[in-house]
């Protein structure tokens, strides 16, 4: 089975994936280099960090929830994201990062190593499937099958510390408290205001917190979620600084997931700039992803959703109206870059940043899709009438506020993932694929260098334990332990390498029945109808990124081998494929897709004809 690693996307040859000796060389050779520069000598040929007084590096992962591919300054964003660019700056980005297609999914494997079918979000808890219910694998929370890797730094003499959205599990036995971090500041709902503690619907109507532990009754004064978890980290890593142990910080921002809320302050920075529309900040963002090497030039934009309008056919009060939209999420990304730049200039006032590694994504694609409408449902239901009660501040000069509720929409998240095709929940590139930030001690590539190999959020599991000097265990509850799914990052951080992957390896995921598989450039992908086929498309995303142009007519055999490939993923990830979705009805709730075109129908363009002044003339009497 080779299901955990593909390879590179661009790079033209293929590199071979290493074996652990050579890990081990790679790893000694680099914990040798700092070990010099600390003036410490340590034996050659060791794993790193596994031996010797040398200091091991703090680890902050930083998680922005719903952050799309391209909403960072350093992958073409004009969002203006200072201090997350200077991460970018002093380490190297990765271009072919890949997440899951929604965040429970997505953090399960960051926290464990794990696929998702097998360590509990098979399916996200909201929406398991009558067929998936009671099901090992299903159970919609991190199930205690897998270990975790706050457990095991924990146990190798990390601190570990988190703040933000958990999304795992509310039993006191699945909080993070439990499951290996010391210190804790969660949100355990997967979204919820970031003023206060009110949830979304009548059943649930207050969200649930924790703290070191215990549950909260009620938020801290002066609650501000990225403010406020911000500062609960700062105080705890220097609450923790007199033992001399390293820390490992789960920093998962709510920001700039939906409702956007803001401080007033950050809600003007970019007053009607977002009025040009979304096509023209497309094509805006994809110049500069060209120019900085984030995408090979010739790179070609999705096509823009067909239930999207052209924006120049918007009236003026209508563009405007969007275009705030888009401001206020604007102004959230940009607030929380700069509690970011809080931590890390409290980290480097007391002389540890040089000491950090940064590790900075998104959890999944951007969110195009309504949520509001999911929860609220139809008028005259129970959760329609407490959506009235409790979200109705939705005048715009409101956006921001307590009690209102604001998204921006398909367009604008296509923006957010220019280049690519679709969003969160569906397995375009748009819905998986992320930007991804490295930077830090381990990093011996050149400082703000571009990276094209492929990646994957499993990977971070055995990154980490390996930078720790941490082990997997073997075993747990008296059963073999569950394997680890991804690869160390190790060769590509020191430079030796420029993928872990090979390009006969592949990777695969399944949500809500959408599914797809990865081996080299190429992709399969099942969806549902109108965002898919209802049957298996093929694309060659080395020439093609944006998904344009099926090729399973033209490339019979090779879809036959992605398809084995998938069966291969079913039979060893105990994949249940859903037996309802919640998008089994959109093909009828949407208009009929049809094609994109610039310029089609030219009726919607058509002027005012105006004739040659020379031929003008008032009427005869």
């Amino acid at each position: 089975m080779k299901r955990d690693a593909t390879g590179p996307v661009t790079a033209p040859w293929p590199t071979p994936a290493p074996t652990a000796a050579k890990r081990a060389r790679v790893w000694g050779r680099l914990l040798a280099t700092m070990a010099l520069a600390a003036g410490v000598c340590v034996l050659s040929g060791t794993s790193l960090f596994a031996q010797g007084p040398v200091k091991r590096p703090n680890i902050v992962v930083i998680l922005g929830d719903d952050m799309g591919y391209s909403d960072m300054g350093s992958f073409g964003s004009e969002i203006r994201t200072p201090n997350l660019d200077a991460l970018a700056k002093g380490g190297v980005r990765f271009t072919n990062f890949y997440t899951h297609a929604s965040c429970s999914p997505t953090r399960s494997m960051l926290l464990s190593g794990v696929d998702t079918h097998l360590n509990g979000l098979g399916n996200m808890s909201e929406f398991t499937a009558p067929n998936q219910m009671g099901v090992d694998g299903y159970e919609g929370n991190l199930n205690d099958r897998v270990a975790t890797l706050p457990q095991l730094l924990k146990d190798a003499g990390y601190h570990t510390y988190m703040v933000g959205k958990w999304h795992l599990g509310k039993e006191p036995t699945q909080i993070p408290a439990a499951r290996g971090f010391e210190r804790d500041f969660t949100l355990l709902d997967g979204m919820g205001s970031y003023w206060d503690d009110w949830n979304f619907s009548a059943a649930n109507p207050k969200s649930l917190y924790t703290e070191d532990g215990r549950y909260l009754r009620r938020l801290p004064k002066n609650f501000y979620a990225t403010r406020t978890y911000t500062d609960k980290l700062i105080s705890w890593i220097d609450a923790g600084r007199g033992d001399g142990k390293p820390f490992f910080a789960y920093v998962a921002h709510q920001a700039p997931h939906e409702p956007y809320h803001l401080p007033k302050e950050w809600r003007n920075r970019h007053i009607g700039e977002y009025d040009k529309g979304w096509d023209a900040l497309r094509q805006e963002r994809l110049k500069r992803q060209i120019e900085m090497g984030i995408v090979p030039p010739g790179t070609q934009l999705a096509e823009r959703m067909w239930f999207v309008p052209d924006s120049t056919l918007l009236a003026p009060a209508a563009r405007a109206v969007m275009g705030k939209k888009m401001e206020i999420y604007a102004g959230l990304v940009e607030n929380l870059d700069h509690h970011v730049g809080r931590l890390i200039d409290h980290l480097k006032k007391i002389g540890e940043y040089d000491n950090t590694i940064f590790i900075v994504f998104g959890d999944n694609g951007a969110e195009g899709n309504d949520l509001y409408d999911m929860i609220a449902g139809s008028p005259g239901s129970r959760d329609y009438l407490f959506a009235a009660m409790h979200w109705s501040q939705n005048n715009p000069n409101a956006w921001g506020d307590p009690g209102s509720w604001l998204a921006y929409g398909p367009a604008w998240a296509q923006v957010s993932m220019t280049p690519f095709s679709q969003y969160k929940a569906w397995m375009g590139e748009g819905g998986i694929r992320n930007a991804l930030i490295v930077s830090g001690p381990v990093v011996k590539r050149p400082a703000g260098s571009v990276n094209r190999g492929l990646m994957h959020v499993t990977d971070i599991m055995p990154t980490l334990l390996e930078i720790a000097g941490a082990t997997y265990p073997k075993t747990r509850g008296g059963q073999a332990s569950l394997p680890l799914m991804g690869k160390s990052w190790g060769p590509v951080l020191a430079g030796a390498a420029e993928s872990v992957r090979t390009d006969q390896d592949y990777l695969a995921w399944e949500v809500f029945g959408n599914r797809a598989v990865r081996q080299g450039s190429w992709k399969l992908r099942w969806e549902w109808r109108p965002f898919g086929k209802g049957d298996w498309e093929l694309f060659d995303l080395a020439a093609d990124s944006g998904e344009l142009k099926d090729l399973a007519a033209d490339h019979p055999d090779k879809l036959k081998a992605m398809v084995a490939l998938w069966d291969d993923y079913v039979r060893t990830s105990n994949v249940v494929l859903p037996n309802r979705s919640p998008h089994e009805t959109l093909e009828k709730v949407l208009p009929q897709r049809v094609p994109v075109q610039a310029g089609y129908p030219p009726l919607n363009l058509k002027r005012q004809y105006v004739p040659p002044a020379n031929m003008l003339a008032d009427p005869k009497k």
